[in-house]
């Protein structure tokens, strides 16, 4: 399976896999022009990546995501859909949303992911780091 990294402009953000470890980070600014186009491969990587994940793995996400707009808003929930499905399935994922306690839209953008989905979430005030 190919790494997967992409590197962080001002409007969209770094997405790294650390392999060694299993955990995806996403970290930056995410209001790129074309919001599916910019996670359209980070879709189809996590896709292959959770068919060949044993359930014994253990998948950690980082995200750090200052300002999101809408259409990113889309896809960081189509991309924790995915992750809900696998966790329903029987493979261990945690989600560790970090967010600034200045930033009240960040942190409840990150509750309502967290209320509205089936899936091991830990909001963590950016105090700890990354």
């Amino acid at each position: 399976m190919k790494p997967l990294h992409i590197e962080q402009t001002s409007s969209t953000p770094g997405i790294l896999f650390e392999q060694d470890r299993h955990r995806l980070k996403i970290i930056g600014q995410s209001y790129p022009d074309n919001a599916f186009a910019f996670y359209g491969p980070v879709f189809q990587w996590l896709d292959e990546y959770l068919a060949g994940c044993e359930s014994s793995m253990l998948l950690e996400l980082y995200f750090q995501i200052p300002y999101i707009n809408a259409g990113s808003t889309k896809c960081i929930l189509l991309l924790l859909e995915k992750l809900a499905a696998a966790y329903r399935s029987g493979k261990q994922v945690v989600v560790q949303w970090y967010y600034d306690r200045d930033n009240e839209v960040a942190q409840e953008c990150a509750v309502k992911f967290q209320e509205d989905l089936e899936l091991p979430f830990r909001l963590i005030p950016l105090e700890e780091d990354v």
